[in-house]
């Protein structure tokens, strides 16, 4: 983000173990015994205690986003929105694995009302308490057994109010309709596990009146209209996490290609002018084919970028494979800075997803860094000018606030995208060029599709450049006070 994730039942089985009396070397028939009867603890696996699965994925910013008990490998999306009513409707199935033996599982599903349930083919109880989805199947779930739940629901979609983060979802516009935000959205038009632990495939058959686009993450399927109505089809085949799926409907001007096997879409509503913005998603390809040489192969299946104008939406977001722009960021002409930025996160944010929010330096610091190697690359400025000119000019708000540790209000705090990407200089400064630039692809390579943690990334740097960083770390990331210039330890 710039600016502001066999059916196998266990059954109990009595073994009973029969001996069998032995004779030495004679020619008498061996005598008889009786079985022996097994103890109940070598007899019998114990009964599964079914418990419902947590209502949250346990991350300390946000208690209550994700849940637990299970991890979905696949969603797949239906949904039909009538821009004149503000109407949405939808079946969403969830392909998942038990990862403990449950009673009931959660889904996150806001403001839309579910009418019908199904796990595995057979009706299942269901109950919205807020914005969760309660599912209790006929049969309990036992850990490790693959399920497919199926919801039917329908309704109004609203957007979520989150006082320290701001908006994000559903917002019906005057020509559509847009989902996005972060760290959630999914939940306002489709039943989830709305937490990055949890990244799954995605495929979306997005239905919207003729004459109207609807795009999403991914590989473009194709449509088809029938009475009135177009289905957008769109399948996200890389593990994508939940807050990174996206929808825009509306109408756009539509760039289409291709580029090293993949597929190339970019949009740009036609309320804004034809020209820079245009311009700006026309170099997407050319950034990412440089930051491919500094972080390692591209990691999605589709490039690309969606432009809209919407006074609610005055960011970027690294929605997975086609970044959302707001119209603001080409106001002044061409900025690829920007689009350097969304397109550093395909790898630092999106492949490499988080574990808990607390470590969105993780994404910022690094996608914000791609800025400062771009305009190098550019000949526009240095990576060390940018970083000195942030050392004397940044307010002292940034040095008062540790990225590595923002706390919920500050997660998109001005110290999480620059003092996080200062922190990524003093790495480079601390471990000299050759050092750092395998730290980037290793860490792109061996986390890609996965999610990662702040630890992990400090103990990856220190094995690679053979040097101890605690203490440049502690100082850059959790300090409360401006630290020393980096210096080649």
């Amino acid at each position: 983000m710039t600016g502001v994730r066999t059916h196998l039942r266990r059954s109990v089985a009595l073994l009973l173990v029969g001996t069998l009396g032995l004779t030495g070397c004679d020619s008498a028939a061996p005598e008889e015994t009786e079985p022996s009867a097994a103890t109940p603890s070598e007899s019998a696996a114990p009964a599964p205690d079914f418990q419902p699965g947590a209502a949250g994925a346990g991350d300390p910013y946000f208690p209550s986003y994700g849940n637990g008990g299970y991890d979905v490998a696949g969603y797949t999306v239906k949904v039909r929105y009538d821009p004149a009513k503000d109407q949405l409707s939808g079946v969403t199935t969830v392909q998942a694995k038990a990862t403990a033996d449950l009673s009931s599982f959660n889904l996150d599903l806001a403001h839309l009302k579910v009418s019908e349930v199904t796990v595995d083919g057979a009706p299942a109880q269901h109950r919205q308490e807020k914005n969760e989805l309660v599912v209790t199947p006929a049969d309990g779930l036992v850990s490790g057994r693959d399920f497919t739940a199926e919801i039917t629901y329908a309704g109004k979609p609203k957007s979520l109010k989150n006082e320290a983060v701001g908006e994000g979802g559903w917002l019906h516009t005057s020509d559509g309709a847009i989902a996005l935000g972060q760290p959630e959205s999914a939940s306002t038009w489709f039943p989830v596990n709305d937490h990055p632990s949890d990244k799954a495939t995605y495929r979306f058959e997005i239905t919207v009146p003729d004459g109207l686009t609807a795009i999403s993450n991914g590989v473009p399927g194709g449509k088809t209209s029938t009475d009135g109505w177009t289905t957008w089809r769109w399948a996200e085949n890389t593990p994508m996490a939940s807050y990174l799926s996206m929808v825009t409907i509306g109408k756009f001007r539509i760039t289409e290609g291709s580029h090293k096997g993949r597929p190339v879409f970019n949009a740009v509503t036609r309320k804004v002018s034809k020209g820079a913005a245009d311009a700006s998603m026309a170099k997407t390809i050319k950034v990412a084919d440089y930051l491919e040489t500094v972080f390692g192969p591209y990691p999605v299946e589709a490039y690309g970028g969606v432009v809209v104008s919407d006074e609610r939406i005055r960011y970027a977001l690294e929605t997975q494979s086609r970044s959302v722009y707001s119209a603001g960021f080409f106001r002044r002409g061409e900025n690829t800075g920007v689009v350097a930025h969304e397109v550093a996160h395909q790898w630092f944010g999106n492949s490499v997803a988080l574990s808990r929010w607390q470590d969105i330096w993780l994404n910022e610091g690094l996608s914000s860094y791609a800025e400062w190697l771009w305009a190098e690359h550019t000949d526009e400025f240095t990576a060390k000018e940018a970083f000195e000119i942030r050392m004397a000019r940044v307010p002292a708000e940034v040095w008062r606030t540790p990225p590595g540790k923002p706390g919920v209000k500050n997660m998109f705090s001005e110290s999480v995208y620059q003092r996080g990407a200062m922190t990524v200089h003093a790495l480079r400064v601390s471990v000299g060029d050759k050092a750092f630039f395998e730290i980037l692809k290793t860490w792109a390579r061996e986390k890609r599709d996965a999610n990662a943690t702040t630890e992990e990334f400090v103990a990856l740097a220190e094995r690679i450049s053979g040097e101890k960083l605690d203490k440049l770390f502690d100082a850059w990331l959790y300090g409360k006070k401006k630290p020393a210039a980096p210096k080649r330890l």
